[in-house]
């Protein structure tokens, strides 16, 4: 399966995810006309989905548009953890909220994994759905000590956690642990077209490859129609509605992922993560993450996760996006010695608050536009979150979550990130006086990009597989940072904001909502 078909957007990566490859992602009618509805929902992942089928639940009319197909953003290339071990330490959530913040946090995205436990019973979702234990160890890198408070702040957090003195099936560390029972896995493709499967019988109208633009208060043009609607949910992981406010408050990380098969029977199925590497450049610090997934009769999937670095700047670290599968793959196979082959590998994309909590609500300044994002590493249980709170503030009902989530707060409490993370940011506007990957168009084999400099004219190249060169601007159109090639992913990203176009030029990530431009050369 690739990337693109004549359907349209599969995935926004060339690598395919084991989810995609394994189910195709659902795909629906593109609009083609102009429409009116109580609801319009942009995106059509996880947080697109869910909130659709909490307001149809609800009563409510509901259109969900969505410029690829079903799953195939970001939503299509996690690892399907459901958790609320979050990647985010409650050490650090309750610095900054507040033991009754940090409360609110572990009952949200517990409160995520019964809902989706529920879906998967009353839809009859055959999605590979099952409870797992957590194991949280230390990171080399990382202290006792540190762990140890971590246990503690998820006691006062109200969960129901377990110390243990060794980390159970892990080779190669010492450790103890954090156990988090009645965490769970399931497969998302599978759960995503049971979900649209219900949204559909219940009257809700999907339509796929249709891509939103010009998005108000009163609804969006969509493949050139008008879509009418009384509240406007933009569920695009990054909020494409919003050109600076929110991109202040998050930054894109890139993070990396294998599927190694494994003999069946060697391990059980659970999740695990280190707690991070604490020695990190970034603001967070990078960790890994490990599951199982049903594979074969004689084989399980053994997913591993991490290598994280900031979208478009992985070389800050001196190892390029195609390096990182091989440092994960080492990782792996010394902690998880059982494995076999590598048999996928594959990249996303994820928004990294700087306060910890993500973004659930109005968006500011907008009384009837509402956003998710700021996913951070728990994609899956957020995303189930944001339909459940969004459902709540539509209908005008109280919601206790709803001041935690709110985009309208700003990191007052953590000013040092917010002016290190701006300054990094600033800082990426010095690539227009550097000098590009290459010199001339000429110095591309096939199936490779690079970014070329004239002057202080920046452009983008790609010689597809037959020889012909592609070129485009290579400033990105949401704020004009200068665009990185991604030879991994064979994208264009931002090093700013976290926007990918596809090697032809289109689309894949916001906050741009356009293509690139496209350039005449010799």
């Amino acid at each position: 399966m690739n990337s693109r078909d004549n359907k349209g957007i599969v995935s926004s990566g060339e690598n395919m995810s084991f989810w995609i490859d394994s189910v195709r992602p659902p795909e629906f009618p593109a609009l083609k006309k102009d429409i009116n509805t109580d609801v319009l929902i942009i995106g059509g992942g996880l947080a697109g989905l869910t909130t659709a089928y909490c307001l149809l639940k609800a009563g409510k009319k509901v259109v969900l548009v969505e410029d690829g197909l079903i799953g195939s953003g970001e939503t299509g290339r996690t690892t399907a953890h459901l958790t609320a071990a979050l990647d985010d330490r409650y050490t650090d959530i309750e610095k900054v909220f507040g033991e009754e913040g940090s409360r609110i946090a572990a009952e949200s995205h517990t409160a995520a994994i019964d809902f989706i436990e529920n879906v998967v019973k009353n839809e009859n979702a055959d999605c590979d759905f099952k409870r797992v234990d957590g194991f949280l160890f230390l990171h080399p890198s990382d202290k006792e000590e540190n762990l140890r408070k971590e246990f503690d702040a998820t006691r006062r957090a109200g969960l129901d956690t377990e110390w243990l003195d060794t980390t159970h099936y892990v080779s190669a560390t010492n450790s103890p642990c954090i156990r988090f029972p009645r965490q769970a896995q399931f497969h998302i493709m599978k759960y995503l077209t049971a979900l649209a499967n219900a949204i559909a019988k219940m009257g809700g109208e999907i339509y796929t490859s249709t891509h939103a633009e010009k998005i108000t208060i009163k609804g969006s043009v969509c493949n050139g129609f008008n879509v009418l609607a009384n509240d406007v949910v933009v569920a695009t992981n990054s909020p494409v509605n919003d050109m600076v406010t929110m991109h202040t408050k998050q930054m894109p990380f890139r993070t990396y992922v294998i599927g190694a098969r494994l003999p069946k029977g060697k391990l059980p199925y659970a999740l695990w993560w280190d707690s991070g590497n604490m020695n990190t450049k970034w603001f967070t610090a990078p960790y890994h993450y490990v599951r199982l997934q049903e594979f074969d009769d004689e084989y399980d999937l053994l997913i591993a996760g991490g290598e994280d670095h900031k979208t478009g700047q992985a070389d800050d670290e001196g190892i390029n996006e195609e390096d990182r599968y091989d440092a994960l793959e080492m990782w792996t196979r010394k902690h998880f010695p059982q494995i076999t082959d590598v048999v996928y590998q594959w990249s996303g994309q994820v928004l990294e608050p700087l306060d910890y909590m993500g973004f659930i609500g109005k968006n500011p300044g907008d009384d009837h536009v509402y956003i998710v994002t700021g996913d951070s590493g728990n994609g899956m249980t957020h995303t189930t979150i944001a339909g459940m709170l969004i459902s709540d503030l539509i209908q005008g009902k109280d919601n206790t979550w709803a001041e935690l989530y709110s985009p309208k707060r700003i990191p007052v409490k953590l000013p040092g990130r917010f002016l290190s993370e701006a300054f990094n940011m600033a800082k990426q506007y010095g690539d227009y006086i550097k000098k590009g990957d290459v010199e001339e168009g000429n110095q591309l084999a096939n199936d490779e990009g690079g970014i070329l400099s004239k002057g202080l004219r920046k452009i983008a190249l790609y010689r597809d597989k037959s020889g012909t060169l592609h070129a485009y601007s290579a400033v990105c159109p949401h704020l004009g940072c200068v665009l990185q090639w991604n030879a991994d992913e064979k994208t264009f990203d931002c090093p700013c904001h976290g926007s990918r176009f596809s090697k032809e030029g289109a689309v894949l990530n916001g906050p741009a909502i356009s293509g690139l431009e496209k350039i005449t050369v010799s």
